[in-house]
């Protein structure tokens, strides 16, 4: 059955209807809930189903974009009436009831127009300006959604633990400290492992003592697209957990579904605990407007759902509780529907996005100037800034034929790369209350090559902490806890672990200022144990060089500092980013130099840096160690010392070569990368990461665009996985190939 001919079903049967002798238009239905409060509900399910409606009629005419609906979901609304507007919500992307009624609560915008604007890729759109059909609302606290499956999960139970403990540590937060996070999604997502993974970290967060006031609400219609969900499957599933409270009501019974879902929300509130809320519901008019429901669904399957429509069901309690008539009902009815029509046809008239740059405006937001500001100032947020120095041009350092210290000597007070991170990171906790540092073995342990050592102990359990072993759900907690005003520091233990929680990077935070034209953002800076080269322990999962995957997130910082100083003035740079413009930053740590005090000689202590005050390294430049004018090596992380030792025996063969170290991998330091190809004509890339995907190519690539015109090689890792033991080196960069490479490249050239 089409739109159309329920539209003329549901009329007739409401035509149909008997009411009571008299009308009793104020009438109390049930624990509180009256006949005006009946009405304003059913007005907001027949909104959203009138924007159903009028998608699809956009979308036949070509006009419109997306028609993926909310029919039969109307049953939502309860939620609505359940929480506060100040409850952020993440809400499922069948929620158009939620959406209006929470909007029409929030006061100040038309919610219809709101979704239509979005509808037609509208400029005007509130949320997404044009990008996406989404529903959110910063005035609302609805966080935008899109229809990623079960991706918001790890979010809400990150923002749920930190409103409670922004609320302990005096942090600002946008919500209030009693607010109840709630989370919708659908029966077929209750079966992904990211809804599996979340829920069990709420679960677990609360089994420790630790406040965790987040709602999952099941939207259960039975069906994910085409796949049938056994009728019993999430009672079964989620309906006995330990440390799960479980509510179950009927969708299309309003009563119903209000007093369930307003029994589990003050439940979530009054105890601080999760609980899950089944909202059975049905799905009319298939899984979107290009659906064919009869290819896969029998008629009498498709009739009973719309024998359980919720919106007749709202009609029919109206009518027969007395409130309304029949004949009222549907003047009212169509009355709304006029108005949803005639919005319709008038936001066909707004313009839409027609640059690629209004399009990525709200992808990486830059003021380097205030991040400058922030990275190098003493005090707490709007102290000014110290008078350290800023790394704006690339510093020439001592390299092959330049003087330095002596073998064997070291700097007063020199130390190594983990050193320096772990001194950065204590000094921005005491300068910083918003500052969070989670992650596998962070807290107690220290790390697992001691990078967080004792920063637990200085700083408190409620700011330095373990997490479960979990990567999505360690990401989410940097999601939820950006979203609460702090800038959150979450590590991965190893570069190959990231793969598994991928999407919180790409589709959950890269996305959220795209989607909500920058009125939501999730600062944070993921660090991560990064490379290769590790000696007596490694394997592939502890020893990983694929970083492809997370340079090709739009908007995404990537930072791959290789020197002590460089990692503890990029790692500044980096948090301010986050604090100042929403940034999403990866700081990759080259585990092989965590420890590394030599360079050339062993005991030079010459990759040790002497202990400095702060400071900055814009996002974007690169460092440059000599001024050779033969050569130019492009590396990056372990490829650095590598390098400047292989820069070194050239020099002894009459090569003068110099190293630019990029530390930014995205973006790329292109204006120093070309300036000082230039300088030489030639360009060897030292690439550790895998020839097919690699750093290398995008180099490359930049080169090229720039319109450089001398020679360019490239020397990399094999396109394999790392091997345990010495066979590592048969497929990682080496420095015998590098040196090759870089006589071939001046022979060659």
């Amino acid at each position: 059955m089409n739109a159309q001919e329920a539209e003329q079903r549901f009329r007739a049967q409401i035509a149909a209807l008997r009411p009571p002798s008299s009308i009793s238009p104020d009438s109390v239905l049930t624990q509180g809930i009256t006949g005006p409060d009946c009405l304003n509900l059913f007005e907001s399910q027949v909104l959203s189903r009138q924007v159903d409606l009028a998608a699809r009629r956009l979308g036949a005419s070509g006009r419109g974009f997306y028609s993926i609906g909310s029919s039969g979901h109307e049953g939502n609304v309860a939620l609505a009436a359940a929480t506060r507007v100040t409850d952020p919500a993440l809400p499922h992307y069948r929620s158009g009831a939620f959406f209006v009624h929470r909007m029409r609560q929030a006061g100040g915008r038309d919610p219809v127009r709101d979704i239509l604007l979005g509808v037609v890729a509208a400029a005007a759109d509130p949320i997404s300006g044009g990008r996406h059909k989404v529903f959110g609302s910063a005035a609302a606290n609805i966080i935008p959604q899109t229809s990623t499956i079960a991706s918001q999960l790890p979010r809400a139970v990150g923002l749920a633990f930190a409103i409670e403990r922004a609320d302990r540590l005096g942090v600002a937060c946008p919500w209030p400290a009693d607010a109840v996070v709630l989370c919708g999604f659908g029966d077929a997502s209750a079966n992904h492992s990211t809804a599996a993974g979340a829920i069990n970290t709420a679960i677990h967060t609360a089994h420790l003592g630790v406040a965790a006031p987040v709602l999952f609400v099941c939207e259960d219609n039975g069906i994910g697209i085409s796949v049938p969900t056994p009728p019993d499957w999430i009672e079964h599933a989620y309906g006995h957990r330990p440390g799960l409270r479980y509510f179950s009501a009927d969708g299309c019974d309003l009563l119903d579904a209000v007093t369930t879902a307003t029994a589990a929300v003050d439940w979530v509130r009054a105890h601080r605990r999760p609980a899950f809320l089944r909202l059975r519901t049905v799905r009319l008019f298939g899984h979107a407007g290009s659906d064919v429901e009869s290819a896969y669904r029998d008629t009498a399957g498709v009739d009973a759902d719309l024998a359980r429509d919720p919106l007749t069901a709202t009609a029919r309690l109206l009518v027969t509780a007395g409130i309304r008539t029949p004949r009222e009902l549907l003047g009212h009815y169509d009355h709304l529907a006029e108005q949803v029509a005639a919005t319709a046809e008038d936001v066909c008239r707004e313009p839409r996005l027609a640059a690629a740059a209004a399009v990525l405006a709200p992808l990486a937001p830059a003021r380097p100037d205030l991040v400058r500001a922030d990275a190098l100032r003493q005090g707490p947020p709007g102290s000014p800034a110290a008078g350290s120095p800023t790394a704006s041009q690339p510093v020439r350092l001592p390299t092959a034929g330049d003087a330095g210290p002596a073998a064997g000597t070291r700097s007063p007070g020199s130390e190594t790369l983990a050193q320096a991170i772990n001194r950065t990171l204590a000094e921005l906790l005491a300068r910083d209350s918003d500052l969070l540092v989670f992650g596998e073995d962070v807290g107690r342990k220290g790390g697992v090559y001691g990078v967080t050592k004792g920063l637990r102990t200085r700083f408190g359990p409620r700011r330095v902490f373990d997490t479960l072993l979990d990567e999505q759900s360690i990401l989410g907690t940097a999601l939820g806890a950006g979203l609460a005003g702090f800038v959150p520091i979450p590590e991965i233990q190893y570069l190959a672990y990231v793969h598994n929680a991928l999407d919180q990077l790409r589709g959950e935070a890269a996305t959220l200022s795209f989607f909500s034209a920058g009125r939501y953002r999730n600062p944070m800076v993921v660090r991560i144990a990064a490379y290769g080269y590790q000696r007596g322990f490694g394997g592939h999962f502890h020893n990983d060089n694929s970083v492809a995957a997370l340079r090709d997130i739009p908007g995404v910082v990537v930072a791959s500092p290789s020197r002590p100083d460089d990692a503890a003035a990029v790692l500044r740079t980096c948090v301010s980013a986050a604090r100042v413009d929403g940034r999403v930053c990866v700081f990759l740590e080259p585990i092989a130099l965590y420890h590394t005090r030599d360079l050339y000689e062993q005991d030079d202590g010459d990759w040790a840096t002497p202990t400095a005050d702060p400071t900055h390294v814009p996002i974007g430049r690169a460092r440059v160690y000599g001024d050779g004018t033969d050569l130019t090596i492009v590396a990056f992380a372990n490829s650095v010392p590598m390098s400047l030792r292989v820069a070194r025996r050239l020099a002894a063969r009459g090569v003068r070569a110099r190293v630019l170290d990029l530390r930014w991998l995205s973006p790329l330091p292109v204006a120093d990368l070309l300036r000082h190809a230039e300088s030489t004509g030639r360009v060897l890339i030292a690439d550790e990461t895998r020839r097919s995907g690699g750093v290398s190519e995008s180099i490359c690539a930049a080169l090229i665009d720039a319109g450089f015109t001398g020679h360019v090689r490239r020397v990399t890792s094999a396109d394999s996985f790392i091997p345990l033991g010495p066979a590592a080196a048969t497929v990682l960069l080496g420095e015998a190939d590098l040196e090759a490479a870089a006589l071939a490249a001046v022979e060659g050239a």
